[in-house]
């Protein structure tokens, strides 16, 4: 059978990178996204395919829509270059910042900035590649706890996942005749350099978002990775428009 291929952006660290090696360990391809540092890119690469999958890197910025026509068009080359194909199978937009400010010190640039990257890049890079996506292919959008529950300092960033949120059940409504299915899944405070690092490094904000979780410790990327892997599988494949957080149980 021919290997489904994922394409995730943001993939050359933190939790896309891990989700990048959970699909390739159960048997998907990956066209994976890096804004700068090309090195890590190519380091994820050489793991990919250490797992017997086929992968390859490109540069994307996903807060400059301007640029998403050429990146499909690059996408379509190394699609056929690689894999002799015209269609991808999955899309994660996993690519993010994180932006800590209080509401009432929040820029104009700040705002726009995530707006940008959380929002319109999602919304537009996918619109832009769902030609090339199969029928029956599916998205995977990433939100936050944030939407759900509020911390301080989290007003904009938030605010544009929620947006995230009500954009995937107009995609999977939209889609749906297409066989595509569109989720988003919201993890909780996880260890990585997301944000600075801030809850992996901060051992104070480590110890208080352990102590308002169910299950008594923060997320490891393994956690959201795993993930990731399963909602993306074909025992899934009937399950659409559904927002799953993946959070331990922060703040019930």
């Amino acid at each position: 059978m021919t290997q489904p291929i994922a394409i995730v952006t943001g993939g050359s660290r933190g939790l896309g990178k891990n989700a990048a090696l959970k699909l390739a360990a159960k048997g998907t391809d990956l066209i994976l996204t890096y804004n700068s540092n090309a090195q890590d890119a190519a380091a994820v690469v050489e793991e990919i395919e250490r797992l017997g999958a086929k992968a390859v890197a490109l540069q994307l910025d996903v807060s400059d829509a301007s640029t998403f026509a050429g990146f499909v068009d690059e996408v379509q080359q190394q699609l056929k270059r690689v894999w002799q194909r015209d269609r991808f199978d999955y899309l994660l937009n996993n690519a993010g910042v994180g932006l800590y400010a209080a509401y009432t010190d929040t820029s104009e640039a700040q705002f726009d900035e995530v707006m940008n990257i959380h929002l319109k890049g999602p919304f537009f890079l996918t619109q832009r590649l769902l030609p090339l996506m199969k029928d029956g292919g599916r998205i995977l959008n990433v939100s936050s706890g944030l939407a759900r529950f509020a911390l301080p300092g989290s007003s904009a960033y938030a605010a544009m996942k929620g947006a995230m949120e009500v954009l995937t059940r107009y995609q999977a409504k939209e889609l749906g005749a297409r066989g595509i299915t569109a989720n988003i899944i919201a993890p909780g405070a996880i260890e990585t350099d997301f944000g600075g690092g801030r809850v992996r490094d901060d051992a104070q904000m480590n110890q208080f978002v352990a102590s308002q979780t169910a299950l008594g410790r923060v997320g490891l990327p393994d956690d959201i990775g795993d993930a990731i892997a399963a909602l993306l599988s074909d025992e899934l494949a009937w399950m659409t428009a559904q927002r799953i957080e993946v959070s331990g149980g922060m703040f019930l």
